[in-house]
Order: structure tokens, then sequence, then C-alpha cells
């Protein structure tokens, strides 16, 4: 796994390119765009660093530069949860989830979500192999 961890900002390109599996500097501008106030030079910016850093790779064969995720979601999830956790939580996984629960109202298909979850990792071996969610 690529060790870098992505700023909040390279977060937020990497969930539009997860999305799209793969996508030009104008796709993923005008996902951005539509959501806060960014300049199209700024996305490109953000791109070109996130290639040397390793997190996108560029397709250059075509006139329009097409980007792909290098970095899983998955990896980056677990990466930063267990940030999270030994930072936030001393560590406590116990104290992570019933953090996340408090901090907003949960819906009762999150909360399914959640019970068929946890039966089906106590009957794995706990620490083997957890099921995805």
């Amino acid at each position: 796994m690529n060790n870098v961890q992505p700023t909040e900002s390279e977060l937020e390109i990497l969930q539009v390119l997860w999305q799209f599996k793969k996508a030009t500097v104008r796709q993923v501008h005008e996902v951005l765009a539509s959501k806060r106030d960014i300049g199209y030079t700024t996305t490109l910016k953000l791109m070109q660093i996130m290639t040397e850093k390793k997190l996108l790779k560029r397709d250059t064969n075509q006139r329009v530069h097409i980007y792909q995720p290098i970095i899983g979601q998955s990896s980056v999830e677990q990466s930063l949860m267990q940030k999270i956790k030994k930072n936030l939580f001393r560590g406590s996984t116990s104290q992570l989830v019933i953090g996340a629960l408090s901090s907003d109202p949960i819906s009762q298909s999150e909360l399914q979500e959640i019970r068929d979850y946890l039966n089906s990792y106590e009957k794995t071996n706990h620490s083997s192999n957890p099921p995805k969610p």
C-alpha cells in the first residue's frame, strides 16, 4: 500500500475517482465545483501533485489526460480508521464505535446493517478474517 496519507482535498478527488473509476480533470472539477467554490486550476494542480505522490496515474495517450486512482478506497479507509482509533480513542475499537454511533442519529436500516455485521463477525474467528461491510 502507498504510505502517503491523502489530504482532505485529495480525499475529495479520490472519492470522485473511486466512483467514476477514471476521469478527466474537467469531470472531477465539475463534481467538486457543484459542492464548493474551487477553481479549475486548483483541481488540476491537486491532481498533478497527487500523480507525483503516486496516488493517481495519468494516461497521456490522448489529447485529454485521463486520471485513475492508484490507491484503493478500502486501504485509505482502513488507514484513516486506524489513525483515528489510535489518536482519538487511545486504540479502543469499542470507544471508536460508540463515538461514531453517538455522534449523529442513525437510521433503522443502518442499525440493522451494523447488527448483521456483528452477527457475521461473531460467527467467524473474531480476529482472523472479519467480514467486509
